[in-house]
């Protein structure tokens, strides 16, 4: 399968090229720097935010993918990160590509039903800006009905790690151990999002992945 992939050189991205790689997929990593986050992987340099340049590098992928994140330069990011995914958006509707999976946040995941993380009490005071800009985009993947999309949410504290290869999958809701706590590892998300470009198990819908 070829996908193409932006926010290659970020933690996530990485990891996902590294997966998606090591299963044969032939992945095309694009970042604003152009450089390969993995050895053998052939990278472009291109912005998500650009949709004629989208376009161009997706045309002829089986799917694109984006680990693209909100800006984190103490703005709000809502709006940026919203027009950022509309403009993806545009390019992989005009490169002709069916299949776009986004890497999301843990902030909109329920706790309850109706009830997301982002809006317990408690919640970190300095993430609310982005699981807000993340909610937004999701809301808008929402209400495409044109575009076969995915939106992997990560459990609430993802960091590099180990590849285990053992997780739980779930839709809308926040997954937690017998602690109570939300965790996987940078490198088990990247295996849940290849195993949903494999699979295509949640088409036009959210997934979660977690320990």
């Amino acid at each position: 399968m070829k996908l193409v992939l932006f926010g290659a050189t970020g933690m996530v991205g990485s990891r996902i090229a590294t997966e998606a790689s090591a299963r044969g997929h032939q992945v095309l990593a694009v970042s604003r720097s152009g450089q390969s986050p993995v050895p053998g992987v052939t990278a472009t340099a291109a912005d998500a935010s650009d949709p004629e340049k989208v376009a161009e590098v997706a045309r002829g992928a089986d799917a694109v993918a984006s680990a693209c994140v909100p800006p984190r330069d103490g703005s709000d990011p809502s709006g940026p990160f919203l027009a950022l995914n509309e403009a993806l958006v545009a390019g992989v509707r005009a490169a002709g590509v069916e299949r776009l999976l986004v890497v999301g946040g843990a902030g909109g995941l329920e706790v309850a039903p109706g009830q997301a993380l982002s809006d317990q009490p408690g919640f970190p005071e300095a993430y609310l800006p982005e699981a807000r800009a993340h909610r937004a985009v999701l809301a808008y993947y929402r209400s495409l009905d044109d575009l076969d999309w995915t939106y992997v949410s990560p459990a609430a504290e993802i960091a590099p790690g180990t590849r285990t290869g053992r997780f739980r999958v779930d839709g809308d809701q926040l997954l937690t151990d017998d602690q109570g706590r939300s965790l996987i590892s940078a490198e088990d998300y990247a295996v849940a999002f290849v195993d949903e470009l494999e699979r295509h198990a949640h088409p036009r819908g959210r997934m979660s992945a977690a320990y």
